[in-house]
């Protein structure tokens, strides 16, 4: 069994290595707050995301099938209340719901 001192030892090198590997992204984002493109992307990108999370999830989806109906007036239900109300968990929540409910019992397999 390790003495003493290496097991204390091995607990502040620990310590400190998690420290700075919590502390260097607050660092790091500091001079990048002033940074012109950093600025850009945060306005462009969450609309960006969104469209390559809605192109993901409907990637695989058969048309042809009645049951492709469902995650379709789902989004389409998320854009207009999107549109309509300018809010993002009204959007997704009531994506949602319709979704489920649309899954579950009009197109239930």
């Amino acid at each position: 069994m390790p003495d003493a001192s290496y097991a204390i030892a091995a607990v502040l090198v620990t310590a400190a290595v998690t420290w700075a590997l919590r502390a260097l992204p607050f660092a790091a984002l500091a001079p990048l707050r002033e940074s012109g493109t950093v600025q850009y992307l945060s306005t462009r990108m969450p609309a960006g995301v969104m469209l390559i999370l809605v192109v993901y999830c409907l990637r695989d989806l058969a048309l042809a099938q009645p049951r492709a109906l469902a995650p379709v007036v789902a989004v389409a239900v998320t854009v207009g209340l999107h549109l309509w109300r300018r809010n993002a968990l009204l959007s997704i929540l009531g994506g949602t719901a319709v979704h489920v409910i649309l899954s579950s019992t009009v197109f239930a397999p």
